[in-house]
């Protein structure tokens, strides 16, 4: 079998099913939480022959252009689903003013700079700046990519759906920053309370105004909510503040017979419990083998939801191909064991992974047996 795939046969129900536990597939699907713009481009103009087009804000054509060369893409690669979030190219999502800072991009496929969230302090510190905050409105999204993307689709593709960071992150992240969150929690625990809930609302009505849609066959919600060793802040700030807002909507996924895909980096031992029997979470990702390697979480927890992804993304970007293709097959043995599993990287396919090895985790996923 080679990448890309000539006669592609995408199966969401098979994908859903294999969620749900309903079934063990001959081999695990794929599943990415996020392809970096710069790789996709990459494929799409030197493996799949395609002319890249960049998004033009107002300009439907090339915005047409650009969403059919990422649903070409996921396609070809042998994705039965592509995670449609809420890109600031289109206004399809909610989004959340925040302070970053900025550095050089030193990645082959530079984006030219990165950026990450301001730590210290962020736009609200007291009730004058939640009033005076811009908050999204659900009457603001633009709808246009996902009914453009649903006309598109290839037979037996779905969309996974996301319009936002999630409820924790836009606090930590694009509303508080980490050490002013980390004063409020203890000083004004009302004001957390209210942007949190906030957040929340708007996250939930959204996912409310789209799950009629035909193609969308899950909801998979970013929330990074720890590091290394531990959650960033107390467990027990994230069952009282956090936890509520996904159970709310992973109910709301499964009124509409759906699975809910969580991702969060971080150890989330202090919480897993909460996440799988209240939060009722249908699968987990993001795994590093430096906190836990998937295969000890799927033998921990596999019994009881669905492993996604797993492979390592240092040792993804790293390994020499005999090494990358034997550390890939022992996480394939162990993890397709049972089912409840789902193929693909630890986190996601970043712009300074080398192509050659995402490449080659995908012939590995494709081609096991």
């Amino acid at each position: 079998m080679k990448i890309p795939l000539k006669n592609p046969k995408p199966d969401i129900k098979n994908f859903v099913d294999v969620i749900f536990r309903r079934k063990i597939p001959e081999k695990p699907p794929l599943i990415e939480l996020h392809i970096d713009k710069e790789v996709v481009r990459d494929i799409v103009e030197n493996i799949l022959n395609r002319k890249w087009v960049e998004p033009i804000p107002d300009d439907t054509r090339s915005q047409e252009a650009y969403l059919q060369n990422y649903v070409e893409c996921c396609y070809r690669l042998g994705y039965d689903c592509i995670r449609l979030t809420g890109d600031f190219r289109f206004n399809s999502g909610l989004h959340f003013d925040s302070q970053v800072r900025k550095v050089e991009d030193t990645a082959t496929l530079t984006r030219g700079h990165r950026k990450w969230a301001e730590e210290g302090k962020g736009a609200i510190s007291n009730w004058e700046d939640f009033e005076k905050y811009p908050w999204p409105s659900i009457n603001d999204v633009d709808l246009w990519p996902l009914e453009f993307i649903s006309k598109i689709l290839p037979e037996g593709m779905g969309i996974l759906a996301c319009p936002s960071p999630g409820v924790f992150e836009i606090g930590l992240n694009n509303v508080f920053g980490y050490e002013n969150l980390s004063f409020l929690l203890y000083d004004n625990p009302e004001l957390v309370k209210a942007v949190f809930d906030k957040s929340g609302q708007l996250i939930y009505d959204y996912y409310k105004s789209i799950l009629g849609f035909e193609k969308i066959a899950g909801i998979f919600q970013g929330e990074d909510m720890g590091f290394n060793t531990g959650t960033l802040i107390a467990p027990k700030f994230l069952k009282e503040y956090i936890l509520p807002w996904h159970k709310k909507i992973a109910q709301l996924a499964h009124d509409y017979h759906i699975p809910y895909l969580f991702h969060s980096c971080g150890n989330l031992e202090s919480i897993m419990e909460d996440l799988i029997d209240y939060v009722k979470i249908d699968a987990k990702h993001s795994f590093e083998d430096a906190i836990m390697p998937v295969t000890e979480f799927k033998a921990k927890y596999g019994h009881r939801i669905t492993v996604l992804g797993g492979v390592d993304v240092d040792k993804l970007c790293r390994l020499e191909e005999k090494e990358l293709r034997e550390y890939i097959r022992m996480i394939l043995d162990k993890c397709s064991l049972g089912g409840g599993y789902l193929f693909g990287s630890g986190n996601s396919i970043a712009n300074y992974i080398p192509l050659k090895n995402f490449l080659i985790m995908l012939d590995e996923g494709l081609n096991y047996c």
